[in-house]
């Protein structure tokens, strides 16, 4: 049986040591753990002018989408002023993923986000950033943590446990929750961990389960959801 197509959104490198020129890029980790639930993951190129329209028609060719980490997104996109701590923003990869986020939301495919792309997620929907996470009784920059699971939750079923730990490495958060949004994990100190969309087919991470998918069974278990829910679409069509 043929694996499910999995869009890996490529993030836009300036420079590779092994290239000539620019790149785009997706983690080993990420394509490692997509491949080892079952799915094929493609890295999606984003052109700089991809219109709303034709982004629906090239994502309508995949069974599910994953939105990974990066960079900081723009305070601009949720209506603030940049704090110092806002770096290295790349306003073509916020184009490329607040643009992949309405789509999936159009198109109902499956979704998973992380970390950056769970923020994104939230700006798309309305929703605002905490721009830096002082560190207190839980680590969060880059640190392994415990995080506490709604019950009821997709995320609930999925892991099948009411509290995990999880690789951490972000700075900014969830401020003002998007519309259509539910939260379903936070750390100890209030940081929101996870969201799922109430219509959509997403799932939203604010921790890297890439990091540890092949000894932790949470984390696999994530890209296992993925793929599954996006082999159930691919033969329901």
């Amino acid at each position: 049986m043929s694996r499910p197509l999995v869009a890996v959104i490529g993030r836009r490198a300036a420079q590779v040591p092994i290239l000539r020129f620019s790149a785009t890029l997706a983690a080993e980790a990420i394509g490692e753990a997509v491949w080892a639930a079952g799915g094929e993951p493609v890295v999606l190129h984003g052109p700089a002018d991809d219109p709303l329209a034709e982004l629906r028609q090239r994502l309508s060719s995949f069974d599910g989408v994953l939105l990974p980490g990066g960079a900081d997104v723009e305070p601009s996109r949720y209506g603030a002023a940049a704090a110092s701590q806002t770096t290295d923003t790349v306003a073509f990869q916020d184009d490329f993923d607040l643009g992949v986020t309405h789509a999936v939301i159009d198109l109902e495919l499956p979704t998973l986000a992380i970390c950056r792309g769970m923020q994104v997620l939230n700006v798309a929907l309305g929703g605002s950033l905490m721009q830096h996470i002082d560190e207190t009784n839980t680590l969060h920059h880059n640190a392994v943590h415990h995080v506490d699971v709604t019950v009821g939750s997709r995320l609930h079923a999925i892991v099948g446990t009411e509290t995990i730990d999880v690789s951490s490495y972000h700075h900014q958060a969830i401020d003002r929750l998007g519309g259509d949004l539910t939260v379903t994990a936070v750390a100890a100190d209030g940081v929101v961990e996870a969201v799922e969309h109430r219509r959509a087919d997403i799932v939203a991470v604010q921790w890297h389960p890439e990091d540890r998918h092949a000894t932790s069974d949470t984390d696999a278990a994530l890209f296992g959801d993925l793929v599954d829910r996006a082999r159930k679409r691919r033969d329901s069509q």
